[in-house]
């Protein structure tokens, strides 16, 4: 069943695990999510980005993301993911969104203050989780063969955490410790002491984005520490990728969709599976 966020990250908290929020952009691919938390028993959050939801169009990613939810034998979220504008948070929530997320990290901060609280009261009213972001997240959802360097003018301050949780009423914070977007050559290095810091001082759920790229000892020592969300996406899409790829070097010939289609999903459900395990919410639907 479609569910909003806020009761799913009361109970990871209590219980010490994260909850997988897993980008799709294709039937295909949110089958295979579905079929993967199914089959480990977890709660799940679907997500699309901005660009996912247009390429989808808002109406359509809700009515099958809400069908397939409805047969779902665990709880599902359908969550905006990065949203870059008021408009788009507005869309998402009108077209039957159950959590979203405004990102007015590129903002000056008083802008961001000012978008999101704004953006809180309409989910709010709408019954529906809202995530917001201080400090910048790095990086692009692809698989990368350079370096990246974080700057330390986007990792998240503490204090200012502290303040945008109180002025904005978001439920949900996402925090730049030193993650990134997308899969590099150099892994990432979280700020753990950051993190601690940020949750003295801002008394809220967590949320970890690019988690494709973090070492999976990175991972567990994050979520050990309150983060009760954990975003992949680059993982998800390089290996619908590879997938279909494989399946066409099997079958070379073959031009019908939903006959190579699938050898993309399944290895998306592999990775989804994996990620469960990791995140340790296998059982807890």
């Amino acid at each position: 069943m479609l569910v909003t966020a806020q009761e799913l990250f009361k109970k990871a908290k209590k219980g010490g695990y994260a909850i997988g929020a897993f980008n799709t952009s294709s039937l295909e691919i949110t089958k295979a999510i579905i079929t993967a938390a199914e089959k480990a028993k977890s709660p799940l959050i679907i997500e699309t980005s901005e660009g996912e939801m247009n390429a989808l169009t808002p109406a359509v990613a809700v009515a099958e993301i809400a069908t397939l939810a409805k047969k779902a034998k665990v709880p599902i979220v359908l969550h905006l993911d990065h949203g870059k504008s008021l408009e788009s948070v507005k869309t998402a929530v009108e077209a039957g969104y159950t959590s979203v997320h405004l990102d007015g990290s590129s903002l000056p901060y008083d802008e961001n203050v000012k978008v999101t609280k704004v953006a809180a009261k309409l989910a709010h009213l709408h019954k529906i989780t809202i995530e917001g972001e201080v400090g910048h997240i790095a990086g692009s959802s692809e698989s990368h063969n350079h370096k990246i360097e974080i700057s330390k003018e986007d990792l998240t301050e503490p204090a200012e955490a502290q303040k945008f949780v109180k002025a904005t009423g978001v439920d949900v914070l996402a925090v730049s410790i030193g993650n990134i977007h997308g899969v590099y050559s150099n892994p990432p290095q979280l700020d753990f002491k950051r993190l601690e810091e940020i949750a003295k001082k801002a008394k809220i759920y967590f949320s970890l984005h690019g988690g494709s790229g973090i070492p999976k000892n990175q991972i567990k020592k994050a979520i050990a520490l309150g983060i009760v969300k954990v975003n992949v996406n680059t993982e998800i899409r390089m290996a619908f990728h590879k997938g279909i790829l494989h399946e066409f070097e099997v079958n070379p010939n073959e031009v019908v969709p939903y006959k190579y289609l699938p050898a993309g999903g399944e290895a998306v459900e592999k990775v989804v599976a994996e990620k469960i395990r990791l995140f340790g919410s296998a059982g807890k639907a």
